[in-house]
């Protein structure tokens, strides 16, 4: 694009002329100013003359014609064709009416909406309606481009009708010329064009003005530093020279500009995720277009060359950075994304014109060296390998979190220390001599004001990390380093005063100069500013401002990153009044609450010292400071807290906020109108129907008698209502008694809603009708946009990515039982959350049977006894059917479909838009009807077209042509059903030459396809090819990419292939559309001037829409996962949508398809780090200008995973997701450049929450740490007692007092509760709003009755364990458990191997402190810390359905043994040692390659954990936890016993009990390998057992040793209990540490197989594929054999405990009916029947039972007796050994 202006100098008379490629030639004269030419021809301006650009320096036209393609003058064309191009503005313009058409206008409609319109395509743009070019002169343009460039014809085709229909859609609305301008505005030149944005962005206007005579990339470069004043000036003028030349171009140009980049784009596959790139490809194949050379070929260039050359070797480049070809297959690099240069590297390059300058041809030019015209086709020389690098490191590290939101970490961190500081007086008084102290004003101040200090080394530290993220040669970091020496600066003013104050005021003898003092305050004033600008100035704007700095360095950066769109005055009001109240609150309960409750702890703990207490190594260094220990873990504790309040805050306000939102919108069922039901009828009128401009021949009653009517039989047809209610919510026609009229009486329903009497009889009570209807009653008295007449809506698309998700339920998964662990069949379990709807659907099934026996002859009354037809009825109240004929079975499936998550269900209920759209038509055109009279085929025709002309729906099925039979008999239903449905999917076609790649096309099929008769496969309608195998990220993006330029119309619909959608919510899909605010365009050109107001504000990207989520009441977890979808999705999302925090888009949204598409798609595709690809399309649109709404009267279904397993894989997926937004560069861009209040939005709604999980339960964990340490405390020394007066009651001399302390214990606990209970709050209030009082209590109470505080527990701890792991080791990886619905019982041992790693060894742990803390120092407080660690061990097991059932029960024990037992001698899949090796390859990663099989190397390889990753979560952590509690059980050890003696070395006892068990093992494995060396390779070929008989002897002395140990332990400690679990803590701890130590410092990796584990047992090494290895793997073996006898002991434990702790239910009777009502919520006459079984597997149960019962009773005795038995004989036994009175 060369933009260019008529140049004041230039003949007004002069004519360009034009000999565009093609036959046809047009002249255009050339009028400077628009409004000369006397006929008002603004449109007829001179085709842009590219090159001819103003020079910078000197205003003239440099006419060198060099490639001026225009330069002939052409003599033999008519005059101008096109003249009178724009009509008087007043039948067709759209002009200043509202939205939809002038009244004058209404026949124009008709003129070209009848039948003689019907056959033509696109009716908007037809010859009578003046069009700029005609459909043929269009397809021309579009055939020379093909020939030009070497585009595929499939792709041409597709992208012709693309544009086509894009133009019909917009000239339905506006007139055709203007539907062409404002196109070309949104694509290439208008203000929110991003080609025009990146255009100026990458300063590519001073690359075409200096024209290609000097070197314009090294003129750029050295121009650099000179040019800065005069960059602004040029770039304002550049931006109207620009204007001016869109404004003169020609429409012929401008659709030829369009149509180049659909071209462009259609094929652009993978590159479509990097828009600039292909901004650039499009503008280097636009210059080469107008140079002579190209208008000068004769030939066309072959087809296909365009993807061969432009896009392959950027697919390729792209592809080579995740993906190695190992013979022809795709195998995973082992790469993080640090070291992947990601679809971002790769579009950033092109952002910045020292990037573009990277781009070297194999002969080493640069691509900027040549002249504009002659790059493109140069594009296939270029290496592109060298022109990419990183601009942004994802690295796996918390500095992320230090970068990102450094100002939540300095608000929280500094007004903590502010607080804290001032409130420990005692920490910095001085001591004078003769016991005196003096507390000094100017050190209070100073030392306070080291809070700035804190804020500005938290600063300090983000800039370091930030400065490790960007890579250094790029012209991002000079503003770092100006920044880190500012930051040096502040510090000195900061903290320097403090060390003068500080020496002057400890050598003054009590007083204070004055001089100090002022030093104190000012450096108090100093700091308090320095914390506030931290705080609120986002860092990306410090010195040297990245976001609204005038410098051309930051164009790219802010057009790309930066361009928020701005909120309008109240919106902004309200998102800082929000935060303020936010904030003040927080700041005023925290001080009265934590920190001056925290105020006497510190007053009392600071000087104490405790006495009498030693110890044989350390003196009494170690004890006397215990207080000081305990303090500073305190501090800690406190300060975790300080956060955990503000989102505490955050939640109460923001739901006060979103309440009073839906008071304002008019949408709760508390704002006055009761009768919304009575005015329904007026509001469809009024809202739903285009009724501005009707001629109103019909009484409105009659219209909405139609709607209301189609509406209540569409509920019938999917079996939701009965007759009987059908009847009375009908309108019916009735005589009127005069002269024979007929007249409508409504339903009784919309009148009776006032007198109470009538309520409950038109649709059963509490069902899925009634809710609908409630809903569409309510959202109508929301103000909604009006909705244009059918014929001139956008049209639009629903697109769905299809995996492998089920697309209808077959017969044998409905009727038969999956197997042993379910209980009952689908059928069974969906007739009883149904009744209702199972019920009409038998009454209509007897119909239809009726009906289809009188046709066929036997007579269904034959019998005529009661009993017999009862009889007969039963098979259909079993299975709905009674023939096994296809048509009947078939019936039963879609039922049953329709109410489980399928892809049939997501279908039919999105195909109402076509109902909708047909049944408006309709009903506001009455014409139509009339004018086709009784021809009803014809109507339904014409209705059908333009349904077609304004609704596709396409599914894009990735594995359609791999489907087995089944799937694809399903897929064929569906087209057969819904013709108008397209299918896209992947076709490959095997490689032409042997040892070649695969070649893959993008196909589309619909209904209408015919069959091929050789395959029986449809004829695809467009077969594009793609450059390679599209799937290269997670799955779905490229799933959605690959479809979407099958996509028409406007705008676009995401979907998911779980949800569902009503007719009357699609009634109001013109009113949605209308959010867009793209109904009423300006008539103005979009290039007359800039500035105009209708075209500066910023475009609607997003449109959100509510989610119902259809699986609510299916027991406790359906229900919580869908309160939490329902806080998420609708109460929060209507708040932040106002104040314009709505980032995340959930999947009914509506896409503003070119917007996005231009902008890099509709989600992000690089595999792992864009987990949740769809927050990343909403955080791109936000970041580049988009609007995000939130529509609150229109809502689509969604299913929700229901079982437990399930949920938390999806918690999982959603915290791994959150991890790798943390990494990821678009929460760098948010998080530093925001403005405050917007910045914590963001925060607070998004990562906030996950790191407030994090948060809480790190609070739960410092909590048991100071609680252990205040346990020894009070357990040693005696602490004070006072008399209610306060006074020290007597014989308490020496004594510590720790009361103060106790009192903070309180409110600590206070506050934890607190944090957690608030997570209830929402949803409460939610319903209370929408559903009336008694129905929130009762759900709430149902809730809480079912044990959700349990599961909410469970759920914040994997959230946090998944967000921790994935930024420690990465790689989402954990084990699958399947869909569908929660009535299976999953087994024990699956369980535990599931849900150890992430929860129940913390539960455990933490359990053992609590036992400790209980002992030592009770308070009834700690019953809530009881039940919420009891909570991590025992939550898997309590959601499980069918725990509690006796015979399960023992059934799992015996399971569990064998798990635990197998995999030794032969490899088994399910086993311990599998579980076991899987948690640690996380640490240690996987071989690259075993030596036999290549193949072995999958894609889901898991690279070694880096040092950095490792060391603070491996290593130091474990151990500072392992010194902690040994700390503390030194302290308890170094006090005289009850006898006086001092315990003689509590470290070497408490060394040897904890490492014993380790040298244990290594003796007895040292042993067992000695033994199967010699012994295995005899026996193991004989003796198979041999393998496992070792392992389980080795198995066995593992777990005597480790419990010998616990019994010296026991027995050292001379049975006082609380000194024994302390020490069994304290043991822990330590062995935990070496392990981990051990597994992540000496361990190599590890094999893919299981080899070397059977070796160990059989003492074969040799066979086993180890090659060179073999040497040196029995020595790695042995250390990782230590480790796991260690962790099978304790494993094997803790198995038995939680078994344990699971026992007392059974003991009950009942215990399993009333957990399954508490699960389910059925009442137990509707509970699932216990399963039958045959008599053998009864026998065999009852054997099992008997035997592993006992062997549970014995096992429950031994561990009793281990325990209790000592402790109740401890007087008698006496053993008398001296070794042991020396430990």
């Amino acid at each position: 694009m060369y933009p260019q202006s008529a140049s004041p100098t230039a003949d007004h008379a002069d004519p360009f002329t034009s000999s565009a490629g093609g036959p046809r030639r047009y002249v255009y004269s050339d009028n400077d100013s628009d409004n000369v030419d006397p006929y008002g021809r603004r449109d007829t301006y001179a085709s842009d003359s590219s090159n001819n650009g103003l020079n910078d320096a000197e205003r003239y036209y440099d006419h060198n014609g060099n490639y001026d393609s225009y330069a002939q003058p052409d003599t033999d064309s008519d005059v101008d064709i096109y003249g009178q191009r724009y009509p008087p503005a007043s039948s067709e313009s759209l002009g200043p009416s509202r939205m939809g058409v002038s009244d004058s206008n209404a026949t124009t409609w008709a003129e070209y909406a009848g039948p003689q319109g019907a056959r033509d395509a696109y009716p908007a743009w037809s010859a009578e309606r003046q069009i700029p070019l005609s459909k043929e002169e269009i397809e021309d343009i579009f055939l020379d481009l093909t020939q030009k460039f070497g585009f595929q014809r499939d792709s041409m085709r597709n992208m012709f009708d693309f544009l086509m229909q894009l133009l019909d859609s917009r000239a339905s609305r506006m007139s055709p010329n203007q539907a062409l301008l404002t196109l070309h505005a949104d694509y290439i030149g208008g203000e929110h064009a991003n080609y025009r944005k990146w255009y100026f962005a990458a300063q590519l206007d001073l690359d075409d003005a200096v024209g290609h005579v000097q070197n314009p990339g090294l003129q750029r470069l050295n121009r650099r530093a000179g040019a800065r004043s005069s960059n602004e000036k040029s770039l304002a003028t550049a931006m109207e020279r620009w204007r001016q030349a869109m404004n003169n171009m020609s429409q012929y140009d401008r659709l030829r500009q369009i149509a180049l980049y659909l071209l462009c784009w259609g094929e652009a596959a993978q590159v479509r995720f990097v828009p600039e790139c292909l901004c650039f490809i499009f503008k280097c194949a636009d210059d080469y277009y107008r140079s002579p050379e190209c208008q000068n070929r004769v030939d066309p260039v072959p087809e296909g060359l365009y993807l061969k050359s432009v896009i392959k070797p950027l697919y390729r480049f792209i592809r080579d950075q995740g993906y190695e070809v190992v013979d022809g297959r795709f195998v995973r690099r082992e790469r993080d994304h640090a070291d992947i240069i990601g679809y971002d590297d790769v579009n950033q390059l092109f952002w910045y014109p020292e990037g573009i300058a990277r781009i070297i041809l194999n002969d080493k030019t640069r691509l900027v060296d040549l002249p504009p015209p002659h790059r493109f086709m140069k594009f296939h020389s270029i290496d592109w390998n060298r022109a990419f690098f990183k601009t942004y490191y994802e690295k796996r590290s918390f500095g992320h979190l230090l970068v990102n939101f450094n100002r939540i970490w300095v608000i929280h961190v500094s007004l903590y220390w502010f607080y804290t500081a001032y409130n420990s007086p005692k920490v910095y008084q001085i001591s004078l001599p003769l016991n005196k102290v003096y507390n000094s004003p100017a050190l209070a101040w100073s030392v306070t004001a080291l809070g700035g200090a804190v804020a500005t080394i938290i600063m300090i530290a983000a800039t370091l990390a930030e400065f490790s993220y960007i890579p250094t040669t790029w012209n991002n970091t000079s503003h770092l380093s100006r920044r880190l020496l500012f930051l040096f600066i502040t510090l000195a003013l900061t903290c320097g005063p403090t060390f003068y104050i500080a020496i002057a005021e400890n050598s003054s003898d009590g007083t204070t100069s004055s001089l100090a003092l002022i030093l104190g305050i000012v450096q108090f004033f100093i700091s308090v500013v320095a914390t506030l600008l931290f705080a609120t100035m986002p860092s990306g704007r410090m010195f040297g401002d990245r976001v609204a700095g005038k410098s051309r360095k930051y164009l790219a950066s802010q057009t790309f990153t930066a361009s928020y769109p701005g909120l309008h005055a109240k919106a902004r009001l309200g998102s800082i009044a929000l935060w303020a109240l936010v904030f003040s609150c927080k700041a005023t309960e925290s001080y009265f609450f934590l920190t001056l409750s925290f105020r006497d702890p510190i007053a009392v703990m600071v000087g104490m010292k405790i006495q009498g207490c030693s110890d044989r190594y350390f003196g009494s260094s170690l004890c006397t400071n215990q207080a000081a220990f305990t303090l500073a873990i305190m501090y800690v504790m406190d300060l975790v807290l300080f956060f955990l309040d503000t989102f505490l805050w955050y939640i109460i306000w923001n739901t006060v906020f979103s309440i009073a939102r839906s008071f304002i919108l008019g949408l709760s069922i508390w704002t006055p109108w009761k009768d919304i039901y009575t005015r329904l009828p007026k509001r469809i009128y009024a809202k739903l129907l285009a009724t501005r401009d009707m001629e109103v021949k019909y009484k409105p009653k009659v219209l909405v008698s139609q709607i209301w009517n189609a509406i209540i039989i569409s509920m019938y047809r999917e079996h939701l209502l009965s007759i009987e209610h059908v009847q009375k919510l009908l309108y019916h026609q009735v005589d009127s008694g005069h002269d024979g009229k007929r007249s409508l009486r409504a339903p009784p329903f919309f009148i009776s809603q006032s007198d109470k009497g009538f309520k409950g009889e038109f649709f059963p009570s509490g069902s899925e009708a009634e809710r609908r209807i409630s809903f569409f009653a309510q959202s109508l008295t929301t103000a909604v946009p009006e909705p244009l007449p059918v014929d001139a809506m956008p049209a639009f698309t629903v697109l769905t990515p299809h995996y492998s998700e089920k697309i209808l339920l077959s017969l044998r998964e409905i009727i038969r039982e999956e197997d042993q662990n379910t209980r009952v069949t689908l059928l069974e379990y969906l007739k009883q959350l149904h009744p209702v709807e199972w019920d009409n659907f038998v009454k209509d099934t007897k119909i239809l049977a009726e009906e289809s026996a009188m046709f066929n002859g036997t007579s269904p009354f034959g019998t005529d006894e009661k009993g017999q037809s009862k009889m007969d009825d039963l098979p259909f109240y079993c299975i709905g059917f009674k023939s096994a004929a296809p048509e009947f079975t078939l019936r039963t499936r879609i039922w049953a479909s329709l109410r489980a998550q399928t892809l049939y269900r997501t279908v039919s209920g999105f195909m109402n838009y076509a109902k909708a759209i047909k049944l408006l038509y309709r009903v506001e055109n009455p014409e139509v009807v009339q004018q086709f009279g009784g021809n009803t085929d014809k109507l339904e025709r014409e209705l059908e077209r333009m349904a077609r002309r304004k609704f596709k729906f396409v599914v894009s099925m990735q594995r359609y042509s791999k489907f087995n039979k089944e799937e694809h008999e399903n897929a064929e239903f569906l087209l057969r059903a819904y013709p108008d449905l397209q299918i896209a999917y992947l076709d490959e076609e095997p490689p032409r030459k042997e040892g070649g790649e695969s070649r893959l096309f993008s196909a589309l099929i619909d209904g209408h396809s015919e069959f091929i008769p050789e395959t029986g496969r449809r004829r695809p309608n467009f077969r594009i090819e793609l450059p390679g195998n599209p799937i290269l990220g997670d799955g779905k993006s490229d799933n959605q990419n690959h479809a979407i330029v099958f996509y028409r119309g406007e705008y676009l619909q995401l979907i998911d292939a779980n949800q569902d959608n009503y007719l009357e919510e699609c009634l109001k899909i013109r009113n949605v559309l209308g959010e867009f605010e793209e109904y009423s365009v300006s008539t103005q050109s979009p290039y007359a001037q800039y500035g105009h107001k209708e075209f500066k504000t910023s475009p609607v990207a997003i449109v959100g829409a509510r989610e119902y989520i259809f699986s609510e009441n299916i027991g406790i977890l359906g229900d919580l996962a869908a309160g939490k979808e329902q806080t998420f999705g609708t109460l929060s999302a209507r708040a932040w949508a106002w104040i314009g925090g709505k980032l995340h888009y959930g999947h009914p949204d509506f896409l503003n398809a070119l917007y996005m598409n231009t902008r890099g798609g509709v989600s992000k595709a690089q595999k792992g780090l864009h987990l949740n690809e769809d927050i990343y399309a909403g955080m791109n649109a936000f970041g580049r200008g988009g609007r995000i709404k939130h529509t609150e009267y229109y809502q689509c279904g969604k299913g929700r995973d229901l079982g437990f397993g399930t949920i938390l894989n999806f918690q999982t997926k959603i915290g791994t997701g959150m991890g790798e937004q943390m990494l990821s560069r678009e929460y760098y861009y948010l998080g530093t450049q925001l403005p405050i209040d917007r910045f914590l939005t963001f925060y607070y709604g998004h990562p906030g929450f996950h790191i407030n999980n994090m948060l809480v339960i790190l609070a739960v964990q410092c909590f048991i740490v100071t609680m252990v340490f205040l346990g020894t405390l009070n357990s040693s020394i005696s602490v004070c007692q006072y008399s209610a007066s306060g006074t020290i009651l007597p014989g308490m001399d020496g004594c510590y007092n720790l009361t103060p302390v106790f009192d903070w214990i309180h409110r600590c606990i206070i506050s934890i509760f607190l944090v957690f209970m608030i997570a209830f709050l929402p949803l409460f209030i939610q319903e209370l709003v929408e559903r009336g009082t008694g129905r929130a209590i009762i759900r709430l109470g149902k809730q809480f009755m079912s044990l959700s505080p349990v599961f909410e527990v469970f759920s914040t701890q994997i959230y946090t364990h998944s967000i921790i792991s994935n930024l420690t080791f990465g790689g989402a990886r954990y084990i699958a458990t399947g869909r569908g619905f929660a009535t299976t019982r999953i087994s024990f041992s699956i369980l535990f191997s599931r849900f150890a790693g992430p929860s129940i060894y913390l539960g455990m742990r933490t359990l053992i402190s609590l036992l400790y803390v209980t002992m030592a120092l009770w308070t009834p407080y700690l019953i809530y810390f009881w039940i919420s660690i009891l909570a991590l061990c025992v939550a898997p097991f309590l959601f499980n359905p069918h725990q509690f059932a006796f015979a399960d029960f023992v059934i799992d024990y015996r399971e569990f043994l064998r798990w635990m037992s197998r995999g030794n001698s032969r490899s088994h899949n399910n086993s311990w040692i599998g579980y076991c090796r899987l948690s640690r390859t996380m640490i240690t990663g996987y071989k690259k390659k075993k030596l036999g099989l290549p193949s072995d190397k999958m894609s889901g390889d898991v690279p070694r954990a880096g040092w950095r990753a490792v060391i603070f979560s491996e290593v130091i952590f474990p151990i500072v936890m392992a010194v902690l509690f040994t700390i503390a059980y030194i302290f308890v050890k170094s006090f005289p016993d009850s006898t006086g003696n001092i315990p003689p070395n509590p470290l070497i006892r408490i060394a040897i009990i904890a490492l014993g068990p380790i040298v244990w093992n290594a003796a007895v494995l040292l042993m067992q390998f000695i033994i199967s060396i010699f012994l295995g390779p005899m026996m193991d070929p004989t003796f198979p057992r041999f393998g496992s008989i070792m392992a389980s002897t080795a198995h066995v002395l593992g777990v005597i040793g480790m419990l010998g140990f616990f019994e010296f332990l026991w027995f050292l400690e001379t049975w006082n209990a609380s000194h024994a679990v302390l020490g069994i803590i304290a043991v822990i701890a330590i062995q935990r540490a070496v392990h981990k130590v051990l597994i992540a410092v000496f361990l190599s990796r590890e094999f893919k197989h299981d080899e070397t584990n059977r070796a160990w047992w059989t003492g074969r090494w040799y066979g086993r594929g180890l090659g060179a290895h073999v040497m040196s793997q029995p020595a790695r073996e042995f250390i990782v054999k230590i480790i796991e006898l260690s962790l099978w002991s304790s494993d094997l434990l803790i198995g038995h405990f939680l078994l344990f702790m699971l026992t007392p239910p059974i003991l009950f009777p009942y215990a399993d009916r009333l957990h399954a009502m508490l699960l389910f919520w059925l009442r137990p006459s509707k509970q699932i029947r216990a399963p039958l079984y045959s008599l053998k597997q009864k026998k065999q149960r009852r054997w099992i039972i008997i035997k592993y019962g006992t062997v549970y009773v014995i096992v429950i005795i031994i561990f009793t007796a281990l325990i209790v038995l000592p402790a109740a004989f401890r007087n008698r036994i006496h053993f008398n050994c001296t070794l042991c009175n020396n430990l």
